[in-house]
């Protein structure tokens, strides 16, 4: 297997957590083991790591239940007809999909709109899914307009997905770091989930809240006018966090495209 998987046994769930090598941004899919199926959140960038993923779900030995993909970029959503199973999203998060057309894997090949666009609509709010609790929250601005997260008040297990990074570098393309920092505080001021799961690297606890608030001050901070000092301070400020990759993409947003 090219990706790590992080498995963490909460009782009546286990989270199986697999992210991605550095050639795919170290997208991570989780992956919500109940009693009597499993439950995934995002999809990968990459088509073979999607379908890496759904190699180790066969090896649970239970239905994939659905794909929920948290937001509208493409690391998250490319791999969804992989999966073979209904693609649930919020309805704004599905209608920028939509919008996007076409998608691309890494490696060229078109991947149809009509198979990565989701077809069933989350509502915000609480749902008992093979017995578990899960809790639907949509949260506005920060690394992406609109973005889903999700709770298991009973394990404990916060699924931020892409409002947190654990130790890699924060795409800022979408130009909101108070938005984010906002949607960070609302999150850490919920002490009762010991347990956090990111878009972007390895599991993490709470402590992880500090460290993004840390780093989205520090960028702010630093982010000027050239991408490329930007890039060359803040990896001096985090050396030992991977993911540059995610500046570079970033910087495009910000500041367009480097001169050939």
């Amino acid at each position: 297997m090219d990706g790590t998987v992080t498995v963490i046994d909460k009782g009546a769930v286990r989270i199986h957590s697999y992210m991605a090598p550095d050639d795919s941004l170290n997208v991570t899919t989780q992956l919500i083991e109940s009693p009597t199926r499993v439950i995934a959140v995002d999809a990968q960038y990459s088509l073979a790591y999607a379908d890496e993923v759904l190699a180790y779900v066969k090896g649970l030995s239970k239905p994939l239940d659905r794909l929920i993909v948290s937001h509208a970029h493409p690391d998250h959503f490319n791999g969804a007809a992989r999966f073979g199973a209904p693609v649930h999203a919020l309805a704004a998060v599905r209608g920028q999909i939509a919008a996007q057309g076409d998608g691309q894997d890494p490696t060229g090949a078109v991947i149809p709109s009509v198979d990565i666009t989701p077809t069933a609509e989350i509502v915000p709010g609480a749902e008992v899914i093979d017995g578990i609790p899960f809790v639907f929250e949509a949260h506005h601005g920060g690394e992406a307009a609109d973005q889903l997260v999700i709770k298991l008040p009973e394990q404990g297990v916060l699924v931020a997905q892409d409002l947190v990074y654990h130790a890699m570098h924060l795409f800022l393309g979408n130009n909101d770091i108070t938005g984010w920092a906002k949607a960070l505080d609302d999150l850490a001021a919920q002490p009762a989930y010991d347990t956090v799961l990111g878009g972007h690297g390895l599991p993490a606890g709470p402590e992880v809240f500090d460290e993004m608030r840390r780093y989205l001050a520090d960028a702010s901070e630093l982010l000027g006018d050239d991408g490329e000092a930007y890039k060359q301070a803040i990896v001096a400020r985090y050396p030992a966090w991977g993911g540059t990759v995610l500046i570079d993409i970033g910087n495009q947003y910000l500041f367009g495209a480097p001169p050939a």
